[in-house]
Formats: structure tokens, C-alpha cells, sequence
């Protein structure tokens, strides 16, 4: 038996209870893993809300793992017992939950763990950056390019502001409050709008000397949108991977014809299902992630038995960077 997390009800982080499983032998194509951490995301609150739609409950949940294999499915080549990995995430949480101390997972959506890391850093690490990723795989970036980055104290936030960096460009933070600015500077954003207080798009315009940016990588959505979508440049990019508003996102049709931009949704588990997309996504990210070009950027971890806290501290946005549940 082992200690798993299931959601008993949709609702609040209370219906999140910790109960006793029998985790069964791996299936063909399947290994077990010994969890050492968990990554937690936004997804998993809106999941245990009921937002995906019914669930057949008790319901698993969990999305991001790390630790060791202790048993091997039939048909897994790759791996063997002992081996460090983490979890690709994209799975349906209800089959692949990873919330525990035990799962069992898919060997071909996993990657191993560098030695410079630990579970708890490759917990944090692929969710965020293969949503990061985005900006680089759509619009490839040139040095100097002004890149709009929302939702910036986030972990995919942090991620983007990154490969952005990394990438010779320009990362513009949008926050909602002057609370994260100096984490975001210390994180390496090259300017920081608080959106609380300033017109982003004329904040924008001013730091670009009027030609706007190139590319705004966009979690929220929603009445703040066209805001962000003045501030984009001639053949200008908006990418929105998220719905953090919580209402209708309203497209300026007259503004996208006048600047000729573009605006395409973008999903993590879009890149993870064609193969030339992943393979260049998982290499890039390996080799950063192995080099300590990019580090993922823990918050502040939490125990198991503290799951039901833990979500309640995700929900209440005060993080900067990624919140972990270590086992």
C-alpha cells in the first residue's frame, strides 16, 4: 500500500484527501516510480474544481513527478530499476496521477534526471519550460527583440524570461503589483511593468522607443488582452497559452489588420504530442538544464501529509516560481 492523493469531491483544497492505495505491478510500456517530489500548477486547482467536467471520484490527480523506478513494465528497453526520472506532463491525471508515493507512468513520457539535480528541482522543471518553449519554437527571437512575458512570477513565467535571456532578447515583466518586481529584476527580467498601475501598452511603447514588442507570451487572457495586444509591434506575435482572467478574450480585429500581427493559442501538451517539436523542445531543455544554463526556481516546498495547505498556497498567488510537495 501507499500513501495517494485523491480528490473525493469537486471543490475546495479540502476534498483533497490522502488515502491508502494499492499501486499494481506496471503495466506493458509502464514502469513504477518511487516518488521523491512533486511539482504543483495551476491545471491541478482548476481539475480539483471540477473544471475539466465530471470525474469519476475518488479521482487521482498530478501532472509533474520526479524520483527512482522500482519496477518495469513489459516492452520498456530504455529504463531499468534504480534509474532517476521525471515526468513528461500531458496525460490524463485521472489514469496518470502523479500525486503520491507511488505512480505508475508511461516510460515513453519520461526523461531521465541529470546527477546536478534533485527530484525536487526535476519535479519543477518540464512542465514550465515546455511551456516556455513557445516563444521559441513559433517566433524565432533575435538579440535586442522585446518579448512581453504576463503572469511573470509564475514557474513558466520565470522559464520564459529565461530562454528569452538566453535567446539575446528582451524580457518585459507583467505583474499585477509592485510586490514581485525585485524578484522578477533578480530573476533576470530586463524591465518590470506593474500593470496595477501603469498602461501597459504605453509603458511598452515608451521602452521600445514606439516600435513595440515582437512577441507577448500571454497566460491571462481575457478584458487585459487588447491591452497587451497594443503593445505589440508591425508583424508582432501574440501567443496565449492560459486563461488566468476568467472571462472572454476579445480580438481588436481593426488593430491585428493595421499592425498585420498574429494571435495563435499555444498548449504545453500540443508540443509533447508531434515528435519534431518534442524531441527539439526535450533536447534544448536537457542540455540547459544539464549545462545550469536554466534552473528552475523553487518557492517553497511542502510535505505530503500538507497537500490540502499546499494547494491553498497556490491559489493564493503569492509565489514566485515553483511550489514543490516533497515525499
Amino acid at each position: 500500500m501507499a500513501k495517494v492523493v485523491r480528490v473525493h469531491n469537486a471543490g475546495g483544497a479540502d476534498m483533497l484527501s490522502i488515502d491508502d492505495v494499492d499501486v499494481p505491478a506496471p503495466g506493458h510500456g509502464e514502469v513504477r516510480i518511487r516518488v521523491g517530489a512533486i511539482g504543483l500548477n495551476r491545471v491541478e486547482v482548476t481539475y480539483r474544481q471540477g473544471g475539466f467536467g465530471t470525474s469519476v471520484f475518488p479521482a487521482k490527480i498530478g501532472y509533474e513527478a520526479a524520483g527512482t523506478i522500482e519496477a518495469v513494465g513489459e516492452g520498456v528497453p530504455d529504463f531499468k530499476v534504480g534509474d532517476r526520472v521525471a515526468c513528461i506532463p500531458g496525460l490524463s491525471m485521472e489514469q496518470y496521477g502523479t500525486y503520491g508515493e507511488l505512480i505508475l507512468y508511461p516510460a515513453n513520457m519520461l526523461v531521465r534526471t541529470p546527477d546536478n539535480q534533485s527530484d525536487a528541482e526535476a519535479a519543477a522543471t518540464w512542465m514550465q519550460y515546455l511551456t516556455a518553449y513557445g516563444v521559441r519554437y513559433f517566433r524565432p527571437l533575435r538579440p535586442g527583440d522585446p518579448v512581453v512575458i504576463t503572469a511573470a512570477s509564475s514557474s513558466v513565467g520565470l522559464a520564459t524570461i529565461e530562454l528569452v535571456k538566453a535567446d539575446g532578447a528582451v524580457p518585459i515583466a507583467v505583474t499585477r503589483g509592485r510586490g514581485k518586481m525585485d524578484a522578477l529584476k533578480r530573476h533576470g527580467a530586463g524591465h518590470v511593468i506593474v500593470s496595477g498601475e501603469q498602461d501597459v501598452a504605453e509603458a511598452v511603447m515608451r521602452l521600445t522607443n514606439g516600435y513595440g514588442a515582437r512577441l507577448v507570451f500571454d497566460a491571462v487572457g481575457g478584458p487585459a488582452f487588447p491591452a497587451l495586444f497594443a503593445a505589440l509591434g508591425q508583424d508582432g506575435l501574440a501567443i496565449i497559452y492560459g486563461a488566468l482572467g476568467g472571462e472572454p478574450t476579445h480580438l481588436p480585429a481593426r488593430m491585428m489588420t493595421a499592425k498585420q500581427a498574429t494571435i495563435r493559442g499555444y498548449a504545453m501538451n500540443h508540443l509533447v504530442t508531434f515528435a519534431g517539436m518534442r524531441a527539439r523542445a526535450l533536447k534544448d531543455i536537457g542540455d540547459g538544464i544539464a549545462t545550469g544554463r536554466l534552473k528552475p526556481v523553487i518557492d517553497r516546498s511542502f510535505a505530503l501529509a500538507d497537500i490540502a495547505d499546499a494547494h491553498r498556497y497556490l491559489e493564493g498567488n503569492s509565489q514566485v516560481g515553483k511550489i514543490v510537495v516533497t515525499i
